[in-house]
């Protein structure tokens, strides 16, 4: 079973990442969106509501599945069981990010394979951070 890994912290989860994740079901018998856990950062939303989130958005979808996780990319993939490391990257600057953090991963783990897809031409300019800052416009 190919296993793929979709990192992030998902503070919220976009259209942009949907997308993503239904391209990589297409590659991958199942993906799972990792909503990463950093105590140095501040988010909008908890880590529950992320993960319920994402599980709410892909309900339909039975290979799809989100979870949290703590440290190391690579080690929640171990946990994990995924071979596959799936980014999603929107410009030049997200692919230089991409590009290094990906060979950080393979050389801790060289058996794990980053994929990077490129967005779609009419998500290419959403991020969380606009999404926050909508969020946080609207409900004031």
């Amino acid at each position: 079973m190919k296993i793929a890994l979709f990192p992030g912290s998902f503070d919220p989860i976009t259209l942009g990442h949907k997308a993503i994740v239904e391209r990589a079901l297409a590659l991958f018998d199942k993906v799972i969106v990792a909503v990463g856990v950093n105590s140095e950062k501040k988010y909008m939303f908890s880590t529950e509501q992320r993960v319920a989130r994402i599980n709410e958005m892909f309900a339909n979808e039975s290979r799809v599945e989100a979870k949290e996780y703590y440290g190391m990319t690579i080690d929640f993939c171990h946990e994990v069981g995924a071979q596959f490391i799936v980014r999603g990257i929107r410009n030049a600057q997200d692919l230089e990010y991409e590009q290094t953090i990906a060979a950080v991963n393979q050389k801790l783990d060289p058996s794990i394979d980053t994929v990077i897809l490129l967005a779609d031409l009419q998500h290419r300019d959403i991020s969380s951070t606009l999404e926050r800052e909508k969020l946080t416009h609207c409900h004031q």
